[in-house]
């Protein structure tokens, strides 16, 4: 189920608002909540529950199992260890295992196969929020939660199961129990998930149909322009895509009165990759920064170290996305720049007008999805030569194959406009009058979204596949 569906916005939200707001009885609401969020995972792969429940067990009894041997420090890190490694070597068979059997069986020249295992959708997520409550649990940064239930609700709370953000237990650690739900956060929260839903629905759907036309189109009909125009609507694509889903996470939530951390900050807006990367995906790299980065040593260790630190950090935030070559070459690429910037290039960009410090941001930014979107090095390699060594377009071929791609070239601009922030500087609305033409403004965003949603082909959120 996605929250761009009818099912979900018509079925699934109503019952889950209506008799939550009924109920008054914290327990209730949380059991309700819970229900619904098993619910809505198993609703298309009710057998990955169980393994779901089976990650979350681990880490409720690793924590018991810390906190009953506080006074032991060996015996409190043996089960530490064994519970990150029961919980990751689950990430790693259901993700990675085929990965890693392929490449090998390539290596050595053989023809074993194994079966081919299937990603369980949300387990890069989901193990992640798992590792963060074991992690801040040992070091004693959060308190040991003693009731399985409620473990397993923050695990597997809906509006973030899927696709995010990384929710740590630190940030509603007490709102499980404690938090205070208001008309305020109600209407906030709405109003966020229905920016995230036209975010989705009219920007990033519409634009992904000039990246799918191109990509997957006749090769020979699609010359430098055209695969230029392909890249520039990925990075749109993936930028509302992705946010659109933090969007209307963050605004469920904040409907049942949790308050999760932001995850995006205008991320096109920045001058160099690594401003980039403080507005991009916020709660994985910063997941990255305080559970890996930081503990190899982060910048305080000598160059060698801190090169070593970064190509680890991206290496593995390259692999986090998908099991294939190019997310690590993606991640690579990161390390490369990032070093770059911070030896010598960030010297030159700062002595450099701020538009020109833009532009190179955003080039290497999307070149960076052209590395990401392309799975088969064959596409990848044909498309980079296709954009860097000049080749004409035709641009009747190209209307003829599809003219759909006219229409959906309007939505460029409007895409280009709204990835920055334009709308937080305007007035507040002021008095009964401006608030009803607000309200009334999200009323008819939502409907347009509702037409949009009947009259187009289903597309799914693309981080729902990492």
């Amino acid at each position: 189920m996605v929250f761009s569906s009818l099912t979900f916005l018509y079925l699934f939200l109503p019952l889950a608002v209506i008799p939550y707001f009924l109920w008054k009885n914290r327990v209730y609401r949380n059991v309700l909540l819970l229900i619904l969020s098993l619910l809505f995972y198993s609703w298309g792969e009710p057998k990955y529950v169980v393994m779901m429940l089976a990650a979350t067990a681990v880490s409720y009894f690793g924590g018991l199992g810390m906190s009953s041997l506080k006074d032991r420090p060996r015996g409190k890190k043996a089960v530490f260890v064994i519970t990150i490694s029961l919980v990751v070597l689950n990430l790693l068979v259901f993700k990675y295992l085929n990965f890693f059997w392929d490449n090998f069986s390539r290596l050595v020249s053989s023809d074993w196969t194994i079966p081919q295992i299937a990603l369980p959708i949300g387990i890069s997520f989901y193990t992640f929020q798992i590792l963060s409550y074991v992690i801040d649990l040992y070091f004693g940064r959060v308190a040991l939660q003693r009731n399985f239930f409620y473990l397993l609700l923050y695990i597997s709370f809906f509006p973030q199961l899927i696709a995010g953000p990384i929710v740590r237990y630190s940030t509603i650690e007490t709102e499980i129990l404690h938090r205070r739900e208001s008309w305020e956060d109600v209407e906030a929260g709405l109003k966020r998930f229905i920016v995230g839903l036209s975010k989705k629905v009219l920007i990033a759907n519409n634009v992904a149909a000039i990246a799918e036309m191109i990509y997957s189109g006749n090769q020979t009909i699609y010359g430098t322009a055209m695969y230029w125009l392909a890249s520039l609507a990925y990075t749109m694509q993936i930028y509302f895509d992705f946010s659109g889903y933090s969007d209307m996470a963050i605004g469920l939530g904040r409907m049942f009165g949790f308050h999760f951390l932001e995850n995006f900050n205008y991320p096109y807006l920045s001058r160099s990759a690594t401003e980039f990367w403080r507005r991009w995906h916020i709660s994985l790299s910063s997941w990255f920064r305080d559970y890996i980065y930081i503990p190899l040593g982060g910048s305080k260790v000598g160059k060698a170290k801190w090169v070593r630190n970064i190509l680890v950090v991206w290496g593995l935030t390259g692999f986090w996305h998908g099991a294939e070559w190019n997310f690590i070459l993606w991640g690579l690429y990161y390390a490369i720049l990032l070093v770059m910037e911070k030896f010598f290039l960030g010297r030159i960009l700062e002595k450099l007008p701020s538009p020109l410090r833009w532009l190179y941001a955003f080039f290497v930014v999307n070149l960076g999805w052209v590395l990401f979107n392309r799975t088969d090095f064959g596409d990848l390699s044909h498309a980079l030569h296709t954009m860097f060594v000049w080749q004409d377009t035709s641009l009747s071929l190209v209307i003829s194959a599809n003219s759909e791609i006219l229409l959906a070239l309007l939505f460029i601009p409007l895409a280009f406009f709204f990835s920055f922030p334009v709308l937080q500087t305007r007035p507040k609305p002021k008095g009964v009058v401006g608030v009803f033409v607000e309200d009334m403004v999200y009323g008819l965003l939502f409907l347009l979204c509702i037409l949009f949603i009947v009259s187009s082909v289903y597309n799914p959120f693309i981080y729902f596949r990492f």
